[in-house]
């Protein structure tokens, strides 16, 4: 993809004004009409820049007009701002129809009564929807939205790197990348990889491989989890491969931007989205012959480790007019022929395993695709979002941790302040 999925991808919306939303269909008498009232209809769609390539959306316009004798009017909106935006969109009489929602930020949008239910919708195309990356799209075990696109991290690897310490091929599990890792270490000058103590989101990860959760449920609220067990293991694995990294225990992968440190051709491999190899070679041009990608490994090699899904989905707001119009376009939008189109045109990974496919000859994309099936995201709650205001408490435990205190003491230094945010308190 040609922009940033970034942490993940957090949410997205449109360029419109939110006076605008709405309101520009012709024969809109304030009543859903249904199909009997399509025609001559105009459907406000909100995507987010970058999301829905040209030719997509050429394709997707031509297909539901002629389904429907309704038009659609894609409005295009800038990531900064949006959150505040779609939410009060949503709250307004004429709000954009259908909407394109940051995945971790949808059970937010839904908790506000915001979003229609779409269960009839995942009745006629999602059946078959990837369960990892349509859970983000339920709150309370109701659809609250559909799932479109998604990312996550793999590894991006210096081939002539690996082949200068005699490295032929990648590894399949954790232990053998931990193995090529020593072995670049002591046969080559390069930095193994370069891993920063805060990349957060790989750490969410590790996490998610351990079957573990960052919150539990106690007396009716959520409080932090991050003292359980399995969270300790995934931090000792990070910590493992932070071993291998001269990167700052106190920084982040954007801090500086690790994409520009691995240009430089001394680094082994970074852990990153697909996109940061987009960042090396704007850095350097002479890298784009030496990159490589493979899946991050697990412990076996009958499955990849647990990654973040960054991603997008498509909801209907609750106080369209059109909600049936939209739910007719989320049909055609999320079919497999557009669902399949959309991955192939922007590399990324579909709402169903048996589209993946269309990733053919994207190489990165090929690495990010098979770690989906097992990959997961943040707590899907409303509460969780301040937690990861800066400062995060989760980047300070893993400084903690790197620098030598035990996972369950650096738990208690930060679970304070995590139940403070989850309770929504200043």
């Amino acid at each position: 993809m040609k922009r940033k999925l970034a942490a993940a991808i957090v949410i997205a919306g449109m360029m419109v004004s939110v006076a605008a939303c709405g309101g520009n269909g012709g024969k809109d008498s304030g009543k859903d009409a249904g199909p009997a009232g399509w025609k001559g209809q105009t459907l406000t769609v909100w995507t987010m820049d970058g999301s829905a390539p040209p030719q997509w959306t050429k394709d997707v316009q031509t297909a539901f007009e002629k389904k429907t004798g309704a038009k659609v009017k894609f409005e295009i909106q800038k990531w900064d701002g949006i959150q505040q935006k779609i939410t009060t969109a949503l709250s307004e009489d004429n709000p954009p129809d259908v909407l394109e929602v940051g995945n971790t930020q949808t059970p937010a949008y839904a908790a506000t009564g915001g979003l229609a239910d779409l269960a009839d919708v995942k009745q006629a195309v999602g059946a078959d929807w990837t369960p990892s990356v349509s859970q983000s799209s339920l709150y309370e075990g109701k659809q609250y939205a559909a799932p479109w696109y998604f990312a996550n991290r793999v590894v991006i690897y210096n081939k002539a790197i690996w082949a200068k310490a005699g490295i032929t091929s990648t590894p399949k599990t954790r232990d053998e990348f931990f193995k090529d890792l020593d072995t670049i270490g002591k046969k080559t000058d390069a930095e193994p990889l370069y891993l920063p103590g805060q990349n957060w989101y790989f750490l969410d990860g590790l996490i998610i491989g351990q079957g573990g959760d960052l919150v539990k449920k106690q007396g009716g609220k959520y409080v932090s989890n991050l003292a359980d067990p399995k969270v300790s293991a995934a931090m000792q694995t990070y910590k493992k491969y932070a071993s291998y990294s001269k990167a700052p225990k106190d920084k982040d992968e954007a801090t500086p931007q690790q994409a520009t440190i691995f240009a430089k051709g001394k680094t082994g491999a970074i852990i990153g989205m697909g996109w940061e190899a987009g960042t090396a070679i704007q850095t350097n041009k002479s890298i784009e012959k030496d990159l490589g990608y493979f899946t991050v490994p697990g412990a076996t090699a009958d499955k990849p480790e647990g990654v973040f899904l960054g991603g997008s989905n498509l909801a209907v707001a609750q106080n369209s007019k059109k909600q049936s119009l939209a739910k007719e376009f989320l049909k055609v939008a999320l079919s497999d022929q557009y669902e399949g189109e959309l991955a192939k045109l922007n590399g990324i990974v579909p709402n169903k395993t048996s589209l993946q496919s269309n990733l053919k000859g994207n190489a990165a994309a090929e690495a990010a695709a098979p770690a989906a099936a097992g990959g997961g995201t943040t707590p899907l709650i409303p509460e969780w979002a301040a937690v990861e205001n800066t400062p995060n408490p989760i980047k300070s435990y893993m400084t903690a941790v790197l620098n030598g205190k035990d996972p369950a003491a650096a738990a208690k230094d930060v679970e304070g302040e995590i139940n403070k945010r989850l309770a929504q308190q200043n």
